[in-house]
Parts: C-alpha cells; structure tokens; sequence
C-alpha cells in the first residue's frame, strides 16, 4: 500500500467516486469535504454525494447517451451507479434516486474503508506536494477559487443554475392528476396536471410577469441552455414552454381519452412517494411568486412545497486550455480536475471524470503509464470535448451524440436513419470500452474494503 495518501477535495459525486476507485486499489485516500464546518448554497447534509438540482440520472432506454455512459461505469465497476440502481425510485423510462438514501449509502460506504479518510474542513489553497483531485464542484469555495485561478493564470468561466420545487405528496388533488410516464414507457410512474388553453395561458403570464430575484454583483445572467430557469424559457415565446417542460405529447389523459393542451409533471423524489419533483421547473422567483404561480397548476391549489426554487452560481475552469487528456493540469501533472469544475454538465458525466482520474491518480501516485479512455466510448468523447472544444467560447456539456466520433456505415449500406447511426455508435463504443474495462479490471483490486475478506 502506498504510504503517502493521494488527496481529493470535494466530496461530491466525482470526489466521492474518485475516492472508492482509489481506495479500493489499496492506496491510501485522504478526502476533504468542508461540509457542515462550511455550508453551500444548494447542499442542505452534511453527507457525501449529495444530489442538489434533481434526482434524475436522466435516460436508462437502451440505445440513448445517457444510457451508454451509464452501461460504460458499470463495466468500471463505478461505485455510485451501484447505488444509484439501489435506491432508484419509479420514474418511466428515466434513472431517478432517493436522493437521502442515495447520499447516505454511499457515506456509509466510504466511512467503511479503512484506507480513506474522511477529513471535514475547508480547502483553501492547492495542496503543494501530494496527488491531489480537485473535484469541489460548482460551488468551490472563495479562498480556493481564488488559489485555483491563481494557478490557472486566467479568470474562471461561469453559468447559473437552477433548482426545481419540491411538493408535499399529501398535499397533492389526486383527483385533477392522473398517473403515466410518456408514450407510455416504463411504468406510470409520473403525476400529471393537465392544463387546458385557457388555464395554460393564465399560467404563463403570471409565470412572466412574476417577480424574480435580482443577481449579486452586476454579472451577467449565463445560464446553461439544458437548465433554463422555466420564466427565462417562458419570455422565449408562449408556446416554448408546450415545447419543452409541458409538452403534452404522449400523455394521454386516460379518464378523457384526449391530450391536454399542456401537462405539468410531477416525478418521485423518494422510495415512500412522500414528496414529488415539479420536473422542468427549475427558477429563480421569490418564493412568496413561486407559491402564487404554482398553486395555479391544476391538482397543486393547495400545495404544500417542502423545497421551493432557487439559483446559485455554478464555477467552471477553461478545460481545453488547463486540462491533458489524462485529466491532469498541463502545468502541474500531479494535480487533476474532476467534475463539474472540469466543465462536464451532469450527475453521471461527474462520476465519469472522478472514476477516471481516480484511476489515474493510483498510476500516478505508483508511477505507472496513466490511461485515456477509447475515443469512440462517451466517456472517451466527455474528456475529448473537454480538451478539444474552442477555448474561447467554452461551455459545459452533457453526454450527447453529437460530441462521440461518428458511425462508420458500411460503403453498400443505403441512407440510414439517425437511430441506427446512433445504434452503430453504442455498439462500438461499448465494444471499445469493454476492452478497455478488462484491461483496467484485472489490474490487482484490494479487498480491504466494504468488509471483504
């Protein structure tokens, strides 16, 4: 076992994946995590892990980005999608966790590992001599932002971001919802409010006409185009919302037999179904606006919101001008960047990058060759877009399609459909990535961890 620990900041879901990969090759870990010495914004546990905006994993339907990098971690041996399936709760054809006892698992697991250890206090400047990962997140405190852009020798990037409201489950009209998930995949596992024109159109002009909270410090409004406030997405046109978070397509109302004019969705947060996500409507209106706008939602006139909506600022540094293919500073090798921080926009792109430099940071610290995912796979392509994107007009990204190297289709093969080009991408980028999966499993894995003999 390597006597000098490796160290990561930030105990999210990068840092907290990052520290089960390295912990579990028998290296020692030594894993800061400010919280509750110092709050956030967004976080409201002290756990690890913790999810914040939503608890959607996004797609599981076979065949979708989300679902090959999902598949791709689990051939890693990714720890935090283990528990994300642990403690999924129904929502159609969509990975979606208990966010309590997803953070709480994988605490209890990481507490368990006799080579981690868990330190909880503030970072405020890059360590100096050991292996760090720097994975704090979008919420990286002042102090060691300011170290971090020090080291950087440029100012950081940055967008905000939203968080949707919350509602009591008892508090919800079961008679003005009915239960389905879109065009009926997976199980009828979403409420939904149907609205007809008319109470749509009342909605969206209390919706745009509602009072927001102003922004700190005269900085522009950036937002991230995946996770529009809903009255920003409003004030693009009166039907983008029918477009987008209320699309009524494929929600048919079973009591009519018709499609509403508009559907509000409502998706579990927690295995006892005690509380529902109001999905798509993340904001940053007053709350007292939030509680007048919502209750005009059929089924939610007398809501009871365990959570309303908020904004916070989200940190990013310029990755294709900082980062290696391996995840490591071009200015200081010993040092990684790992999720969103590192411009990857997502809960599982996040673990993504902390398997990865986890990883790398065991072959660092024992001075081994370091690893580069295949190009072809999506986490290959996640750090490919991180190193190769335009510098100067950088912006975080999800796993997608359009940033994995395209199909090659057979010289005889006719026109094909965009599904089948994209089927040809999964397939090769899970070949690709099991080899690469066996390479790196059969590397000697310690037992010291989670109990094992």
């Amino acid at each position: 076992m390597n006597t000098k620990p490796i160290v990561i900041v930030g105990g999210g879901l990068a840092g907290s994946e990052a520290a089960w990969q390295i912990a579990r090759r028998g290296f020692k870990v030594r894993l800061y995590e400010m919280r509750p010495v110092k709050a956030t914004l967004a976080h409201k546990t002290d756990h690890l892990a913790e999810v914040v905006c939503s608890n959607s994993f996004k797609s599981d339907q076979e065949g979708t980005a989300p679902w090959l990098l999902k598949e791709e971690l689990k051939l890693l041996d990714s720890l935090l999608m283990k528990i994300a399936y642990e403690t999924r709760v129904p929502s159609g054809a969509s990975l979606s966790v208990d966010r309590q006892r997803f953070a709480s698992a994988v605490t209890e697991v990481l507490c368990g590992c006799p080579n981690l250890e868990i330190v909880r206090e503030e970072i405020r400047e890059i360590p100096k001599e050991e292996v760090t990962i720097l994975a704090t997140g979008p919420l990286t405190s002042p102090d060691l932002s300011q170290s971090i852009r020090e080291f950087a020798g440029q100012e950081h990037l940055y967008f905000y971001d939203a968080i949707s409201p919350i509602v009591d489950a008892e508090t919800i009209d079961l008679d003005k919802v009915y239960r389905a998930s879109r065009y009926d995949k997976g199980e009828a596992d979403y409420l939904n409010c149907p609205l007809d024109k008319q109470e749509y159109l009342a909605f969206y002009e209390a919706l745009i006409h509602a009072e927001s909270v102003p922004l700190h410090n005269c900085e522009k409004a950036l937002y991230f185009e995946a996770c529009l406030p809903i009255e920003e997405m409003a004030r693009r046109g009166v039907d983008t919302l029918r477009y987008g978070p209320m699309k009524p397509v494929g929600l048919i109302d079973p009591r009519s037999g018709n499609r509403p004019y508009a559907v509000v969705q409502l998706r579990q947060e927690t295995l006892k179904a005690d509380s529902y996500n109001l999905v798509g409507f993340q904001n940053h209106l007053r709350f007292g606006e939030q509680e007048r706008v919502f209750r005009m939602i059929p089924g939610l006139e007398q809501a009871k919101f365990t959570r309303l909506g908020q904004i916070h600022r989200n940190t990013f540094i310029n990755s294709p001008r900082i980062l290696n293919p391996t995840l490591q500073a071009k200015k200081d090798p010993r040092i990684f960047f790992a999720g969103q921080i590192s411009g990857v926009e997502g809960y599982v792109e996040c673990v993504a990058t902390g398997l990865i430099t986890g990883i790398n940071a065991t072959r660092l610290a024992s001075q081994q060759s370091l690893l580069i995912p295949p190009r072809a796979s999506a986490i290959g392509s996640l750090i490919h877009y991180l190193i190769c994107a335009d510098p100067n007009d950088f912006q975080p990204e999800n796993i997608n399609f359009g940033i994995m190297p395209a199909a090659e289709t057979p010289t005889t093969a006719q026109r094909i459909e965009k599904k089948e080009k994209h089927l040809l991408q999964v397939k090769r980028a899970l070949r690709e990535l099991s080899e690469f999966a066996s390479a790196v499993m059969a590397e000697p894995i310690s037992r010291v961890v989670r109990g094992e003999p």
